[in-house]
C-alpha cells in the first residue's frame, strides 16, 4: 500500500504517538524492579521493543478503522 502526502505524515505521527503512549504506560509498571540490578539495561531495552510492538499494532488498528470509516462514507456518496 502506497501512502502519499498528508496521509504519510498522519501515519508517522500516529505511529510515534502510540509508541510513546505504550512506552509511557509500560514504564509505569516498573518491571525492572523485579529483575536483578545488573540486568536493568536489558530490561529497559525489552520494554522499549515491547512498546514499539504494542504502539505500532495499536496505531495500525486505529488507522485501519479510520480508513474503513472513510471507505464507508465514500460508498454512500
Amino acid at each position: 500500500m502506497q501512502v502519499y502526502g498528508i496521509d504519510a505524515i498522519v501515519r508517522i505521527i500516529s505511529h510515534f504517538s502510540f509508541i510513546y503512549l505504550a512506552f509511557w504506560s509500560l514504564r509505569s509498571l516498573r518491571i525492572e524492579n523485579l529483575f536483578k540490578a545488573f540486568k536493568e539495561t536489558q530490561v529497559r531495552l525489552v520494554i522499549l521493543m515491547l512498546a514499539i510492538a504494542i504502539g505500532y499494532a495499536c496505531s495500525t488498528f486505529f488507522l485501519e478503522i479510520i480508513l474503513l470509516c472513510k471507505n464507508i462514507f465514500l460508498t454512500f456518496n
